[in-house]
């Protein structure tokens, strides 16, 4: 009855949206804080909320799909008015959905596709970020044996990115120029899961790898610490744009790190859980498109661009405040600008 009020007092107000988010909170199920980028996402999301008006709740899931569920039910039961979910396993989240959708709670999917089209799907383009991953690699790398490092098994994106990434490659696999020797999904995007993986391929390959296509910066790390372990530098892949993989690319470690920035993303999500609790429908919301899943769900998205960062931009993240050229360029010596 709030919602309906709340919708009803702005359409004959004009109320702006800061007056209508007045008195409304929006809670957050984060999966799991264990990657930098997640925290860069909730300070943006807080001050959306905070800008408008709205309060902020959350809780972590810690990995655990279990607990996510119980606290997605602790959130309904402080009464909030619309769930931003990033989901810890897209299969087992649609209890909290159908409980959400019973309570009359709108629900942002928040970077990770929730297959149900009562939930709103914010994101990037992750295909498109697995097109630019592979890219950039190919260029570095056209021929030779490649890893790829794909993201965790009960995430979607991780399928997404890999079809993207198939997609610049197939060409060169069709033809024999490429050679995949090792892929394999990394268990909660572990950072060890995915060293772990990268040794047993090197070890099985006697350290003939040209490449590896990692799914993100923590499983490029991974990756890299293996090859490092044996004194190899191959072109390797990663995205979120975490301070330490763009280190790594001013140092010459990594070939590329896709900038999604999340302070957007966090931004627009608040805005969306907003109007949505305010009583928008999802196709009323700036920017929504109509989208089908891979699966054939009609979903309504929106999806925000990602931008490539490589040893030729890097003065993109530290022009957006995302990186001081100081942590950018820590033990970089003659590298590339702003580290020349």
């Amino acid at each position: 009855m709030q919602k309906i009020f709340l919708a009803a007092v702005i359409a004959a107000a004009g109320f702006s949206s800061a007056a209508l988010a007045e008195g409304l909170t929006v809670g957050v199920s984060w999966s799991n804080f264990q990657e930098e980028r997640w925290k860069t996402d909730e300070a943006a999301i807080k001050a959306a909320l905070e800008a408008a008006g709205a309060k902020y709740v959350s809780a972590d899931a810690q990995s655990s799909s279990a607990k996510q569920l119980a606290d997605i039910e602790s959130l309904m039961a402080q009464g909030v008015d619309a769930l931003i979910v990033l989901a810890q396993d897209a299969a087992a989240i649609g209890p909290a959905v159908q409980a959400a959708a019973d309570e009359g709670v709108p629900i942002v999917a928040y970077d990770r596709l929730i297959e149900d089209p009562r939930a709103f799907y914010l994101t990037f383009d992750n295909i498109e970020v697995g097109r630019m991953q592979a890219r950039e690699v190919f260029k570095v790398a056209p021929k030779g044996n490649y890893i790829i490092v794909k993201g965790s098994p009960t995430d979607p994106n991780a399928d997404f990115l890999r079809a993207g990434q198939q997609e610049i490659l197939q060409a060169a696999i069709d033809s024999g120029d490429i050679k995949i020797v090792g892929e394999s999904y990394t268990d909660g995007w572990l950072p060890a899961n995915a060293q772990r993986f990268v040794e047993q391929t090197l070890t099985a390959n006697d350290n003939k790898v040209d490449a590896v296509v990692a799914a993100n910066d923590g499983t490029a790390g991974g990756a890299i610490a293996a090859l490092s372990a044996q004194g190899l530098v191959v072109p390797v892949s990663g995205q979120d744009a975490d301070h330490a993989a763009l280190n790594r690319v001013a140092l010459g470690t990594q070939t590329v790190s896709v900038f999604k920035d999340s302070r957007d993303l966090g931004k627009a999500a608040a805005e969306i859980a907003v109007a949505l609790a305010g009583g928008t429908e999802m196709k009323g919301v700036d920017g929504a498109v109509e989208w089908t899943s891979p699966a054939g769900t009609a979903m309504t998205a929106k999806f925000l661009v990602p931008v490539p960062i490589t040893k030729d931009n890097l003065n993109v993240v530290v022009d957006a405040g995302w990186i001081t050229k100081d942590a950018l360029c820590q033990g970089v010596s003659a590298g590339p600008a702003p580290c020349n």
